[in-house]
């Protein structure tokens, strides 16, 4: 049984109120993280590294996500709901929010209730937007993410000449939603609501057709960091070549891991030569 215990369900009465403006005068997002109960949250991942604690690593990697977030000038403010008591006090101590998992129906429900507590039903308009970002992003560059939510902003709304004749595009056209795939395409670890605009979420397999088909628009920036989320030891060691955040790092160096270790930069994966997946070395190239 794991360590961690799961939050109970408690009444939520919650308001978005994160600034209008970011601080560097851009649209302002809430961006909401989801984190699973740690003792069931990334299967794939859990046993195929030699002596990794697993439930340890999965939060690191949450909370370095959590962290690359709130450095934004365009975040306003970063909520994580979750129905996990210790991955909940992390993120607090991080200065993020937090919104129990009331639904515990999984991924796309837990991001729906937790938008609808951030962006109450007729105030959309008047709210920041609201971003859903993917908790497993040890990697993630708080450039990356700004400059996605940027062209978030960019394409939020119609070319201007669509909207009906003597009606501006600003006051008819219903704002669109934007998504960033994942390394390999079909998953998304970005899916961004302008104001006006709800989340609607569509994740799970297939997530990026998923969101596509329902009308969001893929964003193809060149955004490493951001895109590289991780279900398994390769994403991980991908992830480790990028550089990860320092909690990971820290997590990782403590396990028999092959050797690695901090680099000048202080990201850890800078010193890196091998790399177990599935328990066996894969060589990967010095950062």
């Amino acid at each position: 049984m794991s360590r961690y215990t799961r939050t109970a369900p408690a009444l939520v009465v919650w308001g978005d109120s994160a600034p209008q403006r970011g601080k560097d005068g851009t649209v302002s997002w809430t961006v909401i993280i989801p984190v699973k109960r740690l003792e069931i949250a990334k299967s794939r991942l859990r046993g195929s590294m030699a002596g990794a604690d697993h439930d340890a690593l999965v939060l690191a990697m949450a909370m370095d996500t959590v962290s690359a977030a709130l450095a934004s000038p365009v975040v306003g403010r970063v909520v994580v709901v979750t129905g996990d008591d210790a991955a909940a006090e992390a993120v607090r101590g991080l200065g993020a929010d937090v919104i129990p998992d009331v639904p515990d129906a999984g991924l796309n429900p837990a991001l729906a209730y937790a938008a609808t507590l951030a962006r109450p039903k007729g105030a959309t308009a008047s709210l920041p937007g609201v971003a859903a970002l993917s908790a497993d992003l040890p990697a993630l560059r708080t450039q990356d993410l700004t400059e996605a939510l940027r062209t978030a902003e960019q394409v939020a709304r119609p070319p201007a000449g669509t909207a009906p004749s003597g009606a501006s595009p600003s006051e008819t056209a219903d704002p669109v939603r934007a998504f960033v795939a994942d390394a390999d395409g079909t998953g998304t670890v970005l899916l961004a609501a302008p104001p006006g605009a709800r989340l609607e979420p569509c994740f799970g397999a297939g997530s990026a057709a998923a969101h596509a088909t329902s009308g969001a628009v893929e964003l193809t920036g060149d955004w490493p960091s951001l895109r590289r989320d991780v279900d398994t030891a390769a994403d991980l060691a991908e992830a480790v070549v990028l550089g990860v955040g320092p909690r990971t790092g820290a997590v990782a160096t403590k396990s028999a891991l092959g050797g690695a270790g901090f680099g000048e930069s202080g990201q850890w994966g800078q010193t890196v030569n091998d790399w177990p997946v599935d328990n066996q070395p894969v060589r990967v190239p010095r950062a």
